[in-house]
């Protein structure tokens, strides 16, 4: 049986997007799962697009998603070099071993002629498709302009009539009519493969049986398939998967967004776009979301496991990942969703990676040598999604934040302001005779003191966290504030209170 061998080729163009680290991950995954090899290939032909420093990018991303590759252009391998541009001697005698079969042809179209064919066409209301204006040529016009030095492309002869098509494990059986289909250029003037070319040839070589990649390249693999034929190789098989949609405004001609008739925003899916504002796999980790849960998300947007299970490690997927659970609908990137995971994950972390993870987030609003955050971390773990919200949930223990008293009022609690205010004014006294500040001892005091008082626990208690924090919502209650705002600070924010309310 032959070896499994995929490919991930990403094209050094910037930031590793979550299309492009999905694809990685179950091309990854399937080598892995069949005991096959994973290679990856660095695609740069089209220069002009490449981004200083996008290669290490990729080898970063790769290397922290945990996924490792066999073959590559920093580990080597048998089909080196993975790299197409340090492959270009490669690609030339394929090209010409095509035009002596007749599949292709010289081009020497300037780019003038070309762009009023191209001008005709959109007045016309047509698609532009090439003319085959130079397939005409005689051999001997062809040689002359060879020794010219006239600069030329070389062009795919697709054929006029017939069909071209291909099995694709996710949309089965694709065909089109080959008068559709332009003869798209194979090499380009400077030499170098146009990536319609080079991953034919590169994967061939390779070795590779299994194609995975985005479905827009399923209107092109028809004609990779012709070239296949056209040089007597068997063609891979072809995994083409859906995009990765998000939920956006709808906007108009002008980039405004679209209104419904109650005045609210239109909404509707598109695919996923760095350059529309959506978060590539750097922009994730950078807000604090965990590695493992971004993979084990992103796995499952397009992928169905058999069963209910949702959580995976990697070594898990490893084991348990097959074609037939790849979905034929684009699925939904929900950024709620991938909190819910997040938490869930940062719930598992053990108490001392937390408190390691959480340190530098916590030390954007916090001083260190001012505040207990081995106590802060283990109030912040469960209440955690993301890391990036942690100097928001804490910033009020390094200032008080201006509130209005409407806060002190709470149906649930039975705290009124008239009830606040005598619960603060009991609070002081009790709070300076406290020699030992301790979270238990502030905890014996107070408790211990309210039936005196005849208020419930919720009345007293209520206002005093909202007077020492001025907010509703804080990791802990009020022994907790009060233990990490200190004796001094607790006490000047109680009395701050008395006086405004």
């Amino acid at each position: 049986m032959q070896q499994v061998r995929t490919r991930f080729a990403p094209s050094p163009t910037g930031y590793m997007h979550l299309g492009n680290l999905r694809t990685a991950l179950y091309t990854y995954l399937y080598a892995r799962r069949t005991g096959g090899k994973f290679i990856l290939r660095i695609e740069d032909t089209d220069q002009e697009r490449e981004v200083a420093g996008a290669v290490d990018i990729i080898y970063k991303s790769m290397k922290t998603a945990g996924l490792s590759h066999d073959e590559g252009p920093d580990v080597g391998g048998p089909c080196g070099p993975y790299v197409q541009s340090q492959r270009k001697d490669t690609y030339m005698p394929y090209a010409k071993q095509l035009v002596e079969s007749g599949h292709a042809y010289y081009c020497f179209c300037t780019k003038e002629r070309l762009d009023e064919a191209r001008e005709a066409a959109e007045k016309k209301g047509e698609t532009f498709k090439y003319d085959k204006h130079c397939l005409r040529l005689s051999r001997e016009e062809i040689q002359a302009k060879l020794d010219a030095g006239v600069p030329y492309v070389i062009r795919q002869n697709i054929p006029t009539t017939g069909k071209a098509g291909f099995d694709d494990v996710i949309y089965g059986h694709v065909e089109v009519d080959c008068d559709t289909l332009d003869d798209n250029v194979l090499i380009k003037a400077d030499g170098l493969p146009t990536y319609n070319f080079a991953n034919v040839i590169d994967d061939h070589l390779m070795g590779i049986t299994h194609v995975m990649r985005g479905n827009e390249y399923l209107s092109s693999a028809p004609k990779y398939n012709l070239l296949y034929e056209a040089l007597g190789w068997t063609p891979p098989t072809y995994v083409h998967l859906t995009p990765v949609m998000v939920d956006a405004p709808v906007l108009d001609e002008s980039g405004k967004p679209v209104l419904d008739e109650a005045g609210n925003p239109v909404t509707g899916k598109r695919k996923m776009s760095k350059r529309k504002g959506d978060p590539s796999f750097e922009d994730l980790l950078a807000q604090g979301y965990l590695t493992e849960a971004v993979i084990n998300y992103l796995v499952l947007l397009g992928w169905s496991p058999r069963g209910e299970r949702e959580f995976y490690t990697l070594k898990e997927l490893e084991e348990v990942f097959d074609l037939e659970g790849l979905s034929k609908s684009p699925s939904v990137f929900d950024i709620q969703k991938m909190n819910w995971f997040n938490a869930e994950y940062i719930r598992k972390l053990s108490p001392e990676k937390y408190l390691e993870l959480a340190t530098p987030w916590m030390a954007k609003a916090l001083d260190p040598e001012k505040f207990d955050f081995k106590r802060l971390a283990e109030l912040l773990q469960g209440r955690t999604e993301v890391f990036s919200q942690l100097p928001g949930m804490i910033r009020f223990l390094a200032e008080l934040p201006e509130f209005s008293s409407d806060l002190y009022v709470n149906k649930k609690q039975k705290s009124t302001l008239e009830s606040a205010k005598t619960a603060l004014e009991a609070a002081l006294p009790i709070l300076e005779g406290i020699g030992d500040w301790s979270e238990t001892e502030l905890h014996d005091r107070v408790m211990e003191a309210i039936p005196g008082l005849g208020m419930k626990n919720g009345q007293f208690l209520w206002p005093l966290r909202i007077a020492i924090s001025g907010q509703q919502s804080t990791p802990g209650g009020a022994f907790e504030i009060a233990y990490l705002l200190g004796r001094e600070e607790t006490r000047r924010r109680l009395r701050l209170a008395l006086e405004r309310i």
